[in-house]
């Protein structure tokens, strides 16, 4: 029987976290496209528009992935962590300022860096939690990535 050799898998899951948030490079996305590039030349102001009716801003939707990451690094780190309120961010951020879409954005990255600090601390990678974690994680991503470049194509058209 074969077997994945944990570090592969876990080089495997950093590529395509990197593709994701930092670095789009034709794995899944085209390039220049992922997260961080796609945020880059975001203004405040795009990012304070709802896309659709009652839909939530660009700002809600990053900071959400955050939240997101936040979550995750707090529940592997503590299982006994409390429970999350999901519903908050869609109801607290609508409008932001230059500050703090720029806060938002930097929240952003230091939430993905617990995430690699996170993978670097897993020792176990053989356990099916571990790899599903991180795969919902690039899923997570990929879909609010989806959602935040159909939104800027509408808005910028």
């Amino acid at each position: 029987m074969n077997s994945i050799d944990p570090e592969n898998l876990k080089q495997a899951i950093r590529d395509v976290l990197d593709e994701a948030f930092s670095n789009g490079q034709g794995i899944f996305l085209d390039r220049k496209t992922s997260l961080f590039e796609t945020l880059a030349d975001m203004t405040a102001q795009e990012a304070s528009i709802p896309v659709g009716g009652k839909c939530a801003t660009l700002a809600a939707q990053v900071r959400h992935v955050a939240f997101y990451l936040d979550v995750v690094d707090r529940s592997v780190r503590d299982p006994n962590a409390p429970r999350a309120d999901w519903d908050e961010i869609w109801r607290t951020v609508s409008v932001v300022t230059p500050d703090e879409w720029d806060a938002i954005r930097a929240d952003l990255r230091a939430s993905y860096d617990r995430i690699l600090r996170l993978m670097d601390d897993t020792p176990d990678w053989n356990d099916v939690d571990v790899i599903a974690g991180t795969v919902g994680v690039v899923a997570h991503t990929a879909y609010h990535l989806g959602e935040i470049r159909q939104a800027l194509c509408t808005l910028r058209s």
